[in-house]
């Protein structure tokens, strides 16, 4: 989503009721051409994101680190990718938004090379921050684009086409990523994005105009203090998420200085862009439209919940079970499907229904299927989850469609950009944050069910005799008698383990299902939206 017009478009949306809005779509080529151009950049930014969840145990081993370490390589990316969006808006204003989009797509190919030939972990995770800087603006500028390309009233069959970037990518990462890495090599899925960036680069620029407010912006200078101050926080977060479990957290001094630069930077840089004439992020639209403002809350809380659950699910799989990245990849494959289900019938039903409800179904499904995730056992098969995982995804596309369309509806087109910084900021902010935390608790929670589950099991106990006598036996007989006692106690705790950290995975997804419940309410408080007979949009 693009980011906020600069000086020169100042005014804000006032509270509803608002008065009518200036809607007039980009004049030039087929809107529907325009939109299959932008979502091929957006598609090849979220792919990335989660392409490389189901690798990460490869990753990990080619580079000498653990599975904690190598999720380091989607957060970085996340909150690289969070810095550049809100400057994305003025970058757009100043050089041209088109130029600027093309500009980005080329970086990202460049990056998406030096992560695929990274030597080590530490220039993989730089060439990532770089590739994060580059997809940045991609989302932003790529919506707004989108958005202005057509009239409010048919925005939502519009975000259903930008949702296919948005909802599918994601889906079909961990899929492609797995084939790529089991066929080839982990590599590769950075070098997918160089074919779909050089497509992207040519659609774009042959189907892509600026309008005349950006042709003709005078953006003034940049806001040098807002971007220090959001780079500033936005890094001392990713920090503390990233070291917060290896350094017990706030056991460690140099963390809680870490949490103090965060508190005192980010309520800085609130203040900041609060009250500055031209800020980098320019907050107030968040007080002046309410709609936006509960948008912005319930896209970070679906941002925490998507990437737990695309990220968790396929480590589940390859952890627990034991499977490769390309059968984990294909197991939750069929969350594509359901996505590509719901699409075209949410695209279709945002025009007739209130969005409301929508939304509200969107979050029950996703509820429903985090809580079927949590009642699994390690007897499961490939297909015991398919009607969960088609689900999921089945759910999603009822989430990113209404939330889009309700949050920017009443938004004038010299604001978009403004608001879409603002909201996907957040959603890769809730993302980063909910990534970092599963894999914490995942963590703690493993140490404590494999506590609770050996006192219930002691040595002394029958249960233990008897299976440590019927292993000792058995490997007594494959590998000879002084080996068959100390393998059966090995192969005992490895089943611990192994329970141990699945209990852990299903505490993950229930405290995801809580998250969605908690969304599902507070989307209630949107306000309904009313299209007028001009084509735009109020609030009542």
């Amino acid at each position: 989503m693009a980011t906020a017009m600069g000086a020169t478009s100042g005014t804000i949306l006032a509270a509803t009721p608002q008065p009518r809005l200036e809607q007039r779509t980009i004049a030039g080529e087929n809107p529907w051409i325009v939109a299959v151009s932008v979502m091929l950049a957006t598609f090849m930014e979220v792919l990335d994101t989660t392409i490389a969840s189901v690798a990460l145990p490869y990753i990990a081993g080619s580079m000498a680190a653990s599975n904690s370490e190598a999720t380091w390589v989607l957060t970085t990316y996340l909150i690289a990718n969070a810095v550049v969006l809100p400057a994305s808006n003025w970058f757009g204003l100043r050089f041209g938004r088109k130029r600027f989009l093309v500009t980005c797509v080329a970086l990202f190919i460049f990056s998406s090379f030096l992560c695929g030939s990274a030597p080590s972990l530490t220039f993989l995770l730089i060439a990532r921050v770089l590739q994060g800087a580059g997809g940045g603006a991609l989302q932003p500028v790529s919506q707004a684009i989108l958005l202005e390309s057509f009239p409010p009233k048919k925005r939502g069959a519009a975000m259903a086409v930008f949702g296919f970037g948005v909802v599918v990518a994601p889906v079909l990462g961990p899929t492609l990523g797995g084939w790529l890495t089991d066929a080839w090599s982990w590599r590769y899925a950075f070098y997918i994005n160089i074919p779909i960036g050089l497509l992207a680069i040519l659609m774009i620029s042959r189907f892509v105009h600026d309008p005349p407010y950006i042709r003709n912006a005078r953006p003034g200078a940049f806001d040098n203090l807002g971007f220090g101050l959001l780079c500033l926080w936005t890094g001392s977060l990713q920090i503390i998420l990233d070291k917060g479990q290896e350094v017990d957290w706030f056991a460690a001094t140099w963390l809680r200085w870490a949490t103090a630069i965060l508190a005192v930077s980010f309520v800085t840089f609130v203040i900041h862009s609060w009250r500055a004439r031209a800020p980098l992020v320019d907050l107030r639209i968040i007080q002046r439209n309410w709609n936006f403002g509960v948008s912005c809350v319930l896209i970070f809380l679906l941002g925490f919940v998507l990437y737990i659950q695309v990220s968790m699910l396929p480590l589940l799989y390859q952890e627990v079970l034991g499977y490769t990245a390309l059968t984990a990849g294909i197991v939750v494959a069929p969350r594509g499907i359901g996505a590509m289900m719901g699409l075209p019938i949410v695209g279709k039903l945002s025009q007739q229904l209130d969005n409301r409800w929508l939304l509200f179904a969107g979050f029950i499904i996703f509820t429903a299927s985090s809580l079927l995730f949590s009642f699994i056992n390690l007897q499961i098969g490939p297909t015991t989850l398919l009607t969960a995982i088609i689900v999921a995804g089945f759910g999603m596309s009822f989430l990113f469609v209404p939330l889009g369309n309700m949050g920017t509806a009443t938004v004038a087109n010299p604001q978009i950009g403004n608001a879409t910084g603002i909201f996907n900021l957040l959603r890769n902010i809730g993302g980063s944050v909910g990534i970092s935390l599963a894999q914490t608790e995942l963590v703690r929670r493993a140490t404590f069910h494999q506590t609770r589950l050996a006192a219930a099991a002691p040595q002394s106990g029958y249960w233990f005799q008897m299976y440590s006598s019927q292993l000792g036996h058995y490997f007594a007989v494959q590998m000879g008698r002084a080996a068959g006692y100390p393998l059966a106690l090995g192969q005992l705790y490895r089943m611990l383990q192994q329970q141990a950290l699945l209990l852990s995975f299903l505490d993950i997804f229930r405290w995801s299902a809580l998250v969605t419940a908690v969304a599902a309410a507070l989307g209630w408080l949107f306000r309904k939206i009313k299209i007028q007979h001009d084509g735009s949009a109020t609030t009542h």
